[in-house]
C-alpha cells in the first residue's frame, strides 16, 4: 500500500479515536518521512514507552542492589515486588495506567521525581523510595505491600490489609516470593532462572560492582 495511503488511514484512525479537545496533523520531515503529530490537550495520556535495548538480568540486579543499598532496604523484597508487578518487563503498562517495572502511577511517579517511568533505573529508584516510605509509615512488610498496591489511605482506613481480593492476593504473592517459599509456583514466563550466588562490593573508585567470583 502506498505510504500516502497508509498515512491517510492512520490520520483517520487517530481522529476517530482522539477526544474532541485534541488535534492531529501529518508532518513531513526533511528526510521525507511522515509522522502524525498531536496538538491540544487530552484528559488521558496516550504516551507509549520508547523502544529500549533489552536489559540483561545482571544489569537489573545491579539497579536493584543499588536501590537497596541506598535505602537499607532488602533487595530481595524489591525484586519480589518487581516480579509480581511487571514480571520483569520494563515496558509493562497496566489497564489503570501504571508503568514500568514497579508499576508506578503517573501521579506517584511525579511525586517521586521520576520523569520517565519506563526507564529501569528511574523506575526502580522511585518504586523503592515509595516502598520504603510505606515501610516507614506502617512498620510492617505486609502493610507496606498492601499500601503499595491499594494506597496508604486504604490501609489506614481499615487498620490493616484492606479486604480487597486483589490486594490480599498481591501481598501473599510478594511475601511468598520474598521468603523463597518452595511451594509457591511462579507463573510468569519472565521469571528468572535460578541465580548463582552474587557478590556485591564497591571498588576503589566508589563504583558498585557485582560479580559471581568470591571477593579475594
Amino acid at each position: 500500500m502506498p505510504v500516502g495511503r497508509i498515512a491517510s488511514l492512520l490520520v483517520g484512525v487517530v481522529v476517530l479515536a482522539a477526544p474532541s479537545a485534541a488535534e492531529v496533523r501529518l508532518q513531513v520531515r526533511p528526510d521525507g518521512s511522515k509522522v502524525i503529530v498531536g496538538t491540544g490537550s487530552t484528559k488521558r495520556s496516550t504516551r507509549k514507552p520508547a523502544p529500549r535495548p533489552r536489559m540483561a538480568p545482571w544489569e537489573m540486579e545491579v539497579l536493584i542492589h543499588e536501590a537497596g543499598e541506598r535505602l537499607d532496604l532488602d533487595p530481595d523484597l524489591i525484586r519480589a515486588v518487581i516480579q509480581v508487578e511487571s514480571g520483569f518487563n520494563p515496558r509493562a503498562t497496566s489497564h489503570k495506567g501504571a508503568m514500568g517495572l514497579m508499576q508506578l502511577m503517573p501521579q506517584t511517579a511525579a511525586t517521586l521525581s521520576v520523569s520517565d517511568p519506563y526507564d529501569p533505573r528511574q523506575n526502580i529508584r522511585g518504586g523503592a523510595d515509595y516502598l520504603n516510605q510505606m515501610l516507614r509509615r506502617f512498620g510492617r512488610t505486609d502493610l507496606a505491600l498492601a499500601a503499595y498496591n491499594a494506597g496508604p489511605e486504604a490501609v489506614a482506613r481499615y487498620g490493616g490489609v484492606p479486604p480487597y481480593v486483589e490486594t490480599r492476593n498481591y501481598v501473599e504473592k510478594v511475601l511468598r516470593i520474598h521468603r523463597h517459599d518452595p511451594s509457591f509456583k511462579i507463573k510468569w514466563s519472565e521469571a528468572p532462572r535460578k541465580r548463582p550466588k552474587v557478590y556485591l562490593y564497591r571498588d576503589p573508585s566508589g563504583s558498585l560492582v557485582m560479580t559471581t567470583d568470591p571477593p579475594g
